[in-house]
């Protein structure tokens, strides 16, 4: 490598701010033969929601008036109970690797501690949305190809 090839520390430092700062996973640049790629190695963590108002308000408007669901018909879950995974960024969520592809989990799958559950799409990069505890999918609040905030509920892990 010559001395103009080589590797600015500064440059892979604004990187690695740039990842943490955006909440991307990856980020590569390239300029001529020299290529930096900078990765962010994220760990499941279980992300509990303190209060219930930010999750409501982040909530959809309530639907047009119906008639009252009957007796037999389960209720929805709580997008605030416990087990609810949140979305960690902002960008569109998809449940599936491929658009013809199976869906990660369904309502009813078995997940361990690690496994994928979505992806969100966010400037391009595909970040991996891991279980962060082991238990069954109780309820999936999103659609594929749908945009998400952050802290969203996601899905429920019961």
């Amino acid at each position: 490598m010559s001395k103009n090839d080589a590797i600015d520390p500064e440059l892979v430092r604004e990187l690695a701010n740039l990842v943490t700062e955006t909440g991307l996973s990856e980020i590569e640049v390239e300029k001529g033969d020299l290529r930096i790629r900078v990765v962010r190695r994220l760990e499941p963590v279980g992300i509990q929601v303190a209060a219930a108002a930010p999750v409501a308000a982040l909530a959809p408007p309530p639907a047009p008036a119906q008639a009252a669901p009957s007796a037999l018909a389960p209720a929805e879950p709580a997008r605030n109970q416990a087990g609810t995974v949140p979305s960690p960024m902002v960008g569109t969520a998809y449940l599936r690797p491929s658009p013809d592809a199976k869906t990660f989990v369904d309502v009813g799958s078995k997940v361990e501690v690690g496994d994928k559950l979505l992806l969100i799409e966010a400037m391009k990069t595909f970040n991996e949305i891991v279980a962060p505890r082991a238990g069954t999918v109780s309820a999936i609040f999103v659609e594929d190809g749908q945009p998400v905030e952050f802290g969203e509920a996601l899905l429920v892990i019961s």
